[in-house]
């Protein structure tokens, strides 16, 4: 009989080559892989680790959360210290708990919350280069406050997904776009909430709202490139740097009450 557990894990993508296992890349699944595996003294079935989605390289996370299935039963704390212990300093389990045999990481959520920080300078600083993206130029905040809540609500993302998605269905619902500045930092943050988001979904709506905030785009602009579902006319990606997993929701109460506090 096995034991199914669920884990919130935090990494700095930056010498990742993204989420998802590849061959002779030093990846976020590969290397929680082997841990889990040491830690049950490598069973003759291997365990799988299910992550709740993938990011690419150099992007991070602070809640990405993934289930797998040991052969016996250990206490979620024994897991958490037990891992953590293994784990390269660039990444560490938050919580871990034992869920319901049917759980399922990627299959069971009900919402994402992803973050996005744009640094503002002509030069990148050497303290922010992995943990920000970089924009030569700066972006009027009030057009982008404008224009973001034309994201919000149901609609076909068709422009903001970069080829290479294996997603047939392209409509996404997001519960809430912000965007604030932080003058004193050089910086513009955003934070995303939807249903689910698509491959470079949020770096490619990144693109298109500092370029309507440097006056290239039209504020009203956004309506119009849903329209036209069409990938070329929303033209950029944000860097990967700037891009952080904050949340996974698994419970619509939790969800709900995040969209009321944030």
């Amino acid at each position: 009989m096995t034991t199914r557990y669920k884990v919130v894990l935090a990494y700095d993508g930056t010498n990742f080559a993204g989420f998802q296992r590849q061959p002779h890349q030093r990846t976020v699944e590969q290397v929680l892989t082997k841990a889990v595996n040491k830690m049950a003294k490598d069973p003759a079935e291997p365990i799988v680790i299910y992550g709740a989605g993938r990011t690419d390289a150099g992007v991070h996370a602070f809640g990405q959360t993934l289930h797998f299935d040991l052969p016996y039963e250990i206490k979620p704390e024994g897991v958490r210290r037990g891992l953590n212990s293994m784990l390269p300093t660039d990444m560490i389990i938050k919580a871990v708990s034992i869920v319901a045999p049917d759980f399922h990481a990627r299959y069971d959520t009900v919402g994402k919350r992803y973050w996005y920080r744009a640094y503002q300078n002509e030069f990148v600083d050497p303290f922010k280069r992995h943990y920000t993206g970089h924009f030569k130029f700066h972006a009027d905040i009030e057009r982008i406050q404008q224009a973001i809540g034309d994201l919000e609500g149901r609609h076909d993302f068709s422009t903001f997904v970069a080829s290479g998605s294996q997603a047939h269905d392209h409509v996404r619902e997001i519960y809430s776009a912000k965007a604030w500045a932080l003058p004193d930092e050089d910086e513009i943050q955003f934070e995303f909430c939807g249903s689910g988001f698509l491959y470079n979904q949020v770096r490619i709506m990144v693109a298109v709202l500092m370029e309507i905030g440097q006056g290239r785009r039209a504020v009203d602009c956004i309506p119009a490139l849903l329209a036209t579902k069409n990938r070329e006319q929303a033209r950029g990606t944000a860097p990967a740097a700037g891009l952080y997993m904050k949340k996974v929701y698994y419970e619509q109460n939790e969800l709900q009450a995040d969209l009321i506090k944030y």
